[in-house]
């Protein structure tokens, strides 16, 4: 397939007229053809339009056509074949099985999606019969059931060329509930999101679907996310990128005379927290799994472990000497973008050169262009516990600092100055129980996944995955945005009291059409 470097609209492909984006080669710094001319308020409103003209018929449309429309997508995506992986290998610098293994969560994402339209549990069918003879008042008759917001808005990340972003979570989510989705492309990978942008169009068209289910935007600066925020027919925004860019986004959102929901995966340091009993037991295992996980993919997770606690004595004084050994030896990598590399190099800088912070290992130094040397320091619980800048500042890559704690009351003190994480972690053996369990209502409250002797790079897509959490970590920590539950975000409840049986959804008829799970006069219907 050639790339034309267009906006893909509806079933069109648009040449704008904005300032061009051109993706580059992170390994090499090559400029790679072709340019992307941005859009403006002038495609906002054509992508739109379209959108809002298609919400009314794909909302409506059968479980069986929604959930074959997203598998369509997913066989769509397969087809582009190596030509896929090529273009995302060019624009990432991330090495081919990474982005093989990203191209299969996608696609399997989207087929969950159908099984779970499929199921229609999402529909969350209630029904309360008529009690007319109830005293000392009767009760009408009310069923219940939820129904796509409408357009949906979509912002591609920089770090998930393909599982997050064009057709990823977030699109798959709202497709799933029945919201047309219009997506702003991140500027680090057009080709790529052309590509993908291609396959969902072709979906469309095969499927007979409205073309407005679908479009894809380029544009450089900020103009076309706030305009699209803005545009009264969007009705929810998902967002995967910095806290900065999502706060943005939220005041947009909040701004409008109708203020719509932001779902925004923003920024977490995602604490672990070495337990005694465990550090004693096998402080090796844990530092070379913990910096396995830290320069994982250059560290370019939202879920990297970029903080470590423990309490100091000699375990853990041997954790830091494995864990620096493994570091030293790891190799440096390239990362996402040019600037992705130099908010790297800042957040390292600031840390090297903190009066309190002391550093305790570098990865292998490469000379080459983008390179991600990993990074570990170590600083004690009570300067971490005055400087609000320790607790709070993510670097967004293979970097992490561990606080050493004069004793257990400082793992607490120290959860608890926290902010919202995506993810806590517990190294902890049968020995460390107790102090676990004085822990996790504090994590409980702090993080959306709370793991025990893992690490909490890889999300695994899956009914109960939970990947979100208290702000900042997301602007709303009821719901997720990886998982089945994902589904919820762009849904919203509809009662309907007395209607004659002739204007019910068929999810609410008598007889149960559809076949779902309903809950009726409080007993689960299978």
């Amino acid at each position: 397939m050639t790339l034309a470097g267009k906006q893909l609209i509806g079933q069109q492909a648009v040449t704008a007229n904005g300032a061009a984006i051109h993706a580059i080669d992170p390994a090499t710094g090559e400029t790679l053809a072709p340019a992307y001319p941005g859009g403006g308020k002038q495609e906002v409103e054509q992508a739109c339009a379209l959108a809002w003209a298609a919400y009314a018929t794909y909302r409506g449309s059968s479980l069986e056509d929604r959930a074959t429309f997203l598998e369509t997508v997913a066989a769509e995506i397969e087809a582009l074949g190596d030509t896929l992986i090529q273009r995302a290998m060019a624009e990432t610098g991330l090495p081919r099985p990474r982005l093989e293994g990203e191209r299969g969560r996608t696609c399997g994402q989207l087929r969950l999606f159908a099984s779970v339209v499929r199921a229609g549990e999402w529909l969350d069918v209630r029904i309360d019969s008529a009690l007319p003879e109830r005293e000392p008042m009767p009760r009408v008759g009310l069923r219940q059931r939820h129904v796509a917001l409408g357009p949906v808005t979509v912002f591609g990340p920089s770090n998930f060329p393909l599982a997050f972003s064009v057709a990823g979570g977030d699109t798959a989510a709202a497709l799933a509930a029945g919201c047309p989705v219009v997506v702003k492309a991140h500027s680090a990978h057009p080709g790529t999101s052309e590509l993908v942008g291609r396959a969902v169009q072709a979906a469309v068209a095969k499927c007979g679907l409205p073309e407005g289910v679908f479009s894809l935007l380029f544009g450089a600066g900020r103009e076309v996310g706030q305009a699209l925020v803005a545009d009264p027919r969007i009705q929810a925004v998902g967002f995967t990128g910095s806290r900065g860019g999502g706060t943005a986004l939220m005041a947009t959102a909040q701004a409008r005379p109708q203020p719509i929901p932001v779902y925004a995966e923003m920024s977490s340091i995602n604490p672990v927290f070495l337990l005694p009993e465990a550090l004693k037991a096998r402080g090796q295992a844990i530092a070379e799994g913990f910096v396995g996980s830290l320069t994982m993919g250059a560290g370019q997770f939202c879920t990297n472990p970029g903080l470590v606690i423990g309490v100091k004595g000699e375990a853990l004084d041997a954790f830091l000497a494995a864990a620096g050994q493994a570091v030293e030896q790891s190799t440096a990598q390239t990362m996402l973008t040019p600037g992705t590399h130099e908010a790297y190099q800042q957040g390292v800088s600031r840390l090297s050169g903190h009066p309190k912070v002391r550093e305790v290992a570098r990865g292998q130094a490469e000379s080459g262009p983008n390179q991600c040397q990993a990074g570990l320091f170590a600083t004690t619980a009570a300067d971490f516990l005055a400087d609000e800048t320790l607790q709070h500042e993510e670097v967004f890559g293979a970097c992490s600092l561990v606080v050493e704690c004069i004793g257990p009351d400082d793992l607490k003190r120290i959860a608890e100055a926290l902010e919202g994480q995506l993810t806590a972690t517990l190294q902890l053996d049968d020995g460390d129980l107790e102090a676990a369990r004085t822990l996790l209502p504090t994590l409980e409250l702090k993080a959306g996944r709370v793991l025990a002797n893992g690490w909490p790079t890889g999300v695994e897509v899956c009914h109960a995955m939970v990947h979100g959490g208290p702000y900042p970590a997301t602007s709303d920590s009821r719901t997720t945005s990886v998982g089945s539950a994902a589904i919820q975000r762009f849904l919203r409840p509809v009662c309907y009291q007395n209607l004659p049986a002739g204007l019910l959804p068929e999810a609410l008829q008598d007889g149960n059409p559809l076949g779902v799970s309903r809950l009726v006069d409080g007993k689960r219907e299978a």
